[in-house]
């Protein structure tokens, strides 16, 4: 939920207008929108990129997954786990909009450790790569715009280990 939202559902909920503190926040999201909205698009354009670069990067720091018996073993498999990474990706980018973790939560962080247990899929390898795409990102950010997506794709990391 964005700071607006949650500002006002809370205010709402108590029956008062936004506190001068609200008030700052939103106007500190409103004014980081323009950033925010740019790094997003920065990421969705480099996605193919990024999760190229950064799949490599795992495969090649981790080719137990890829070799037989693996959890992206073969063509289709290594499909999947490149799949799932773009999929992280971009839900990185809705945090990185939205200026909040929640969407990340909703939508992909719950539950998503219990399916790769059962699914057998070593969790480690799943935040190692995150922490690749994130390295592979930086190469496109710099400055606010790559702390900006840095800290979601660390809470997406935090969440699978």
């Amino acid at each position: 939920m964005s700071i607006v939202s949650n500002s006002i559902i809370n205010a709402d909920a108590e029956a008062r207008y936004l506190s001068p503190g609200e008030l700052d926040q939103i106007k500190a999201f409103v004014t980081g929108g323009q950033r925010r909205l740019r790094v997003a698009q920065v990421l969705a354009e480099g996605r193919e990129r990024i999760v190229k670069q950064a799949g490599g990067a795992l495969f090649q720091r981790r080719p137990d997954v890829i070799s037989p018996g693996g959890n992206a073993y073969g063509e289709e498999m290594t499909a999947t786990c490149l799949r799932d990474m773009d999929y992280y990706l971009r839900l990185v980018t809705y945090g990185v909009v939205a200026g909040d973790v929640t969407p990340i939560e909703e939508i992909g962080v719950i539950g998503a450790k219990e399916m790769y247990k059962a699914l057998g899929t070593p969790l480690e390898a799943m935040a190692l790569a995150v922490r690749e795409m994130k390295s592979a990102a930086m190469g496109l950010l710099s400055g606010a715009d790559a702390e900006e997506a840095g800290s979601y794709f660390d809470y997406v990391i935090g969440a699978l280990s």
